[in-house]
């Protein structure tokens, strides 16, 4: 018999490495064996370092500025009262809900994207945002929930809106073209009825739905945090799970099915992934654009190789919603702008550079 081999014989290259693709490393251990990609792996560790930066920066940042000390102080519970109450109660619930809605706007905009192939496939281009708004925002005027309303009327609103779209459309389409163009037509109607419902509101009403149909993570608490964790936990796994099968959807149909995929449940599970995901986050936040059009982008462009970068796209899109909400704290001394607003002064160049970018890459 032969003797049981060491840790550190059990953890080694399963194939020589000449006959991989570049950038890839497989390990075995024992039974198991894992797949990655070095620069997808660097990228995601740069990605959390700088999204732990940028979330120290933003409990530090306000009205009331903290040195560094000072919030060591308040983490370790030695800080002044007051001091605590700043950062625990009232800035780190919202940063910790703007961390997880980016990440889920970040991983529904990726999964939009594989699904259909195009660059500026986002939820709100397929009326999902504008279906999790508009069921919210009809919440939010016939009950006495408040000016948050209930979270999960988001995820049914989003769900609602592709039950519409999937009816106008007929089925998703080749590519999921027919999608984007009935998605428009969509949107462009549920966010006329949005408006239309706000322009019946007495002025003092309308003003408060109106701050919150932009976007805005001020006032949430712990307790909106929980749906969109309890969200992430489910489906990022689920989804991560499905890369290899979301980067088949790149070939034409009838290679990807020759190749094993099952091309309808994986359609169908990257678009209600997409969907739920973008509601919870509508839901708790209200609609926060640019971040599902950008986050994968950068995320492609940082793990290189034309890979689906879900996870990095998460990271991505949860770094630039606590960057947004600490600059709409920050830009100006006397008010707080809504995040909303914060992304879509950043959308509109961002679209023009990737619209541009693009253009240069077809005529070189």
């Amino acid at each position: 018999m032969n003797a049981p081999s060491s840790s550190a014989e059990k953890l080694q290259p399963l194939v020589p490495a000449a006959s991989m693709e570049v950038g890839l490393q497989l390990l075995r251990c024992g039974r198991f064996s894992l797949l990655f990609a070095r620069r997808s792996a660097w990228a995601s560790l740069g990605l959390c370092g700088l999204l732990a930066a940028a979330v120290a920066v933003a409990l530090m940042a306000g009205s009331t500025w903290l040195s560094p000390q000072q919030l060591l102080s308040v983490l370790r519970g030695q800080g002044a009262p007051g001091l605590q109450l700043l950062v625990l109660e009232f800035r780190l619930p919202r940063i910790l809900v703007g961390l997880l809605a980016g990440a889920a706007l970040g991983l529904a905009g990726c999964l939009i994207q594989a699904l259909t192939r195009n660059r500026l496939a986002t939820p709100d281009l397929l009326g999902v945002a504008d279906g999790a708004t508009l069921g919210v925002f009809v919440t939010l005027i016939s009950s006495t929930a408040g000016m948050f309303g209930p979270w999960w009327v988001g995820p049914l609103g989003a769900l609602g809106a592709v039950v519409l779209l999937l009816i106008a459309a007929g089925n998703l389409g080749r590519r999921g073209q027919r999608l984007l163009i009935v998605g428009l037509a969509l949107s462009s109607l549920l966010r006329a009825v949005t408006e239309l419902a706000l322009s019946r509101q007495e002025l003092m009403h309308a003003s408060a739905l109106y701050a919150w149909s932009i976007g805005s993570l001020n006032g949430r608490s712990y307790a909106a945090a929980a749906p969109l964790a309890a969200g992430l936990l489910i489906l990022l796994p689920l989804t991560l799970s499905s890369t290899r099968r979301l980067a088949l959807l790149r070939f034409e149909l009838e290679i990807a099915s020759g190749l094993g995929l099952p091309l309808r449940t994986t359609q169908w599970q990257a678009l209600l992934s997409a969907v739920l995901l973008a509601g919870l986050a509508v839901g708790v936040c209200g609609p926060i654009a640019f971040v599902a059009l950008a986050a994968p982008f950068i995320a492609e462009r940082l793990v290189g190789g034309g890979r689906i970068a879900l996870l990095s796209a998460a990271l991505v899109g949860a770094l630039l919603v606590v960057f947004a909400d600490t600059l709409g704290r920050i830009l100006l001394a006397a008010a707080e702008l809504p995040i909303g607003v914060i992304c879509n002064l950043l959308g509109g160049p961002f679209l023009l550079w990737l619209l541009l970018s693009e253009r240069n890459k077809e005529i070189s």
